[in-house]
């Protein structure tokens, strides 16, 4: 690969899923505003950061691939963010408990060198099973997912609480779509696999 590629972002989670690739990278922590908009609607909004993460560091790159990605979990046409704590992660899943939530993960991949994007928006339905307080305390201890979206790693002990998930690319639930990002790459001349 000749061209460098750039991940627009600190999250562990997203640099483990673009390493499954093995394409040589680096990341970048972009300097956004993450604030939505009024009446934002979420998967705009994630399409708007993911595009944003990726521009903001042009400057920095200018003759790279730079890839943004964004994600929400929606519920009740609420984003539910990261929660933090323990206690908010609780409240989190009660709240969640025998019902569906969205997930939507935007993704871009800007050519810094020519200005054109690739743009998308992978969105996933999870629905939970009905959950008491014993086995989401036992969860939050064994996890402690205080930095997801929706306090949930459907990748790892979190699968346990689900009834179900709906969509077309699991690896976008974790940050960073894969397959689409793969279409991407191929569209900007990266050979996936190199």
């Amino acid at each position: 690969m000749s061209r460098q590629l750039i991940l627009a972002s600190s999250s562990p989670y997203r640099r483990e899923l673009l390493a499954r690739l093995e394409l040589p990278f680096e990341t970048a922590a972009p300097a956004i505003d993450e604030t939505p908009a009024p009446d934002e609607p979420p998967r705009a909004l994630v399409e708007r950061l993911s595009r944003d993460k990726a521009g903001a560091l042009r400057p920095r790159f200018p003759h790279a691939l730079l890839i943004g990605s964004d994600q929400c979990v929606v519920l009740d046409d609420r984003i539910v963010g990261k929660p933090g704590t323990h206690e908010q992660a609780r409240s989190q899943l009660l709240a969640a408990s025998g019902r569906s939530v969205a997930v939507h993960t935007g993704l871009c991949l800007l050519d810094a060198a020519t200005g054109v994007r690739w743009e998308d928006v992978v969105s996933y339905e999870i629905e939970f099973r009905e959950l008491d307080a014993d086995e989401i305390e036992r969860y939050l201890q064994a996890e402690r997912p205080y930095d997801c979206a929706g306090s949930v790693k459907s990748e790892g002990l979190g699968v346990s609480l689900l009834r179900h998930m709906r969509g077309d690319d699991p690896s976008a639930l974790v940050g960073l779509p894969l397959i689409r990002l793969c279409d991407m790459l191929r569209a900007a001349g990266i050979q996936v696999p190199a």
